[in-house]
């Protein structure tokens, strides 16, 4: 479900209308963000994203250049509740963003120039369904040493669905259970995982929570 397709064609978003209608975005709203950060451009050179969750293994936007990359003054933190897509109102589970303090590694994604307009149109209708982030320029180091400021999707701390708490040992049991329309929230956390260890990186927060997440889940079987 989450590919350029569905986000083109209006799928993506119309998969989100079980939600109350005064917390999905509409598409103009999601305009209007991309054009304010756009407005905040720090300079007219190459658009670059920094993928520290699903963007590492399912970009969906299209990119030229793909870099192993720290971004500074931010760490990952799933403190979003969700409640759909790996969730549900009734069994919600944790969608990952940014919180301020630490680094993060990931991946720098250089947007492509020739289609820069319509890659991130893609880019704010995927991340941008109910203003969960808040898109942010941002110091990041590729792995050679280049600086360059990035588009970072960080928590929007005064979203009604940001949670403060979000130590593995808390919100574990809920991810465990919590499933929805693309998948259970566990996979994400599994993918993730994975996807660090295939640019040779590892987090420990998620390490510790993939650990957690096996544990109940073996405990459940």
């Amino acid at each position: 479900m989450l590919n350029r397709n569905a986000i083109s064609s209006g799928a993506y978003l119309e998969s989100f209308d079980s939600l109350p209608k005064d917390l999905l975005w509409t598409q103009a709203r999601i305009d209007a963000s991309l054009a304010q950060t756009m407005r905040q451009r720090p300079h007219d050179d190459d658009v670059w994203v920094f993928a520290y969750g699903s963007l590492l293994w399912n970009p969906v936007s299209e990119f030229d250049c793909r870099r192993i990359a720290t971004l500074h003054g931010w760490h990952r933190s799933f403190s979003i509740r969700l409640i759909a897509g790996r969730g549900t109102p009734e069994q919600p589970g944790r969608m990952l963003a940014l919180e301020q303090g630490g680094s993060t590694q990931g991946v720098a994604l250089r947007l492509c120039g020739a289609t820069l307009e319509e890659e991130l149109r893609i880019l704010w209708i995927r991340e941008m369904v109910t203003g969960a982030y808040r898109p942010t320029w941002a110091s990041v180091t590729l792995e050679d040493g280049t600086q360059i400021s990035a588009i970072a999707f960080v928590a929007e701390t005064d979203h009604r669905h940001y949670e403060r708490d979000a130590h593995a040992s808390a919100i574990a049991p809920l991810m465990a259970v919590a499933s929805g329309l693309f998948g259970t929230n566990r996979e994400y956390v599994f993918k993730l995982q994975h996807a660090l260890a295939d640019c040779g990186l590892n987090d420990p927060y998620i390490d510790e929570l993939a650990a957690e997440l096996s544990r109940i889940v073996q405990q459940l079987a």
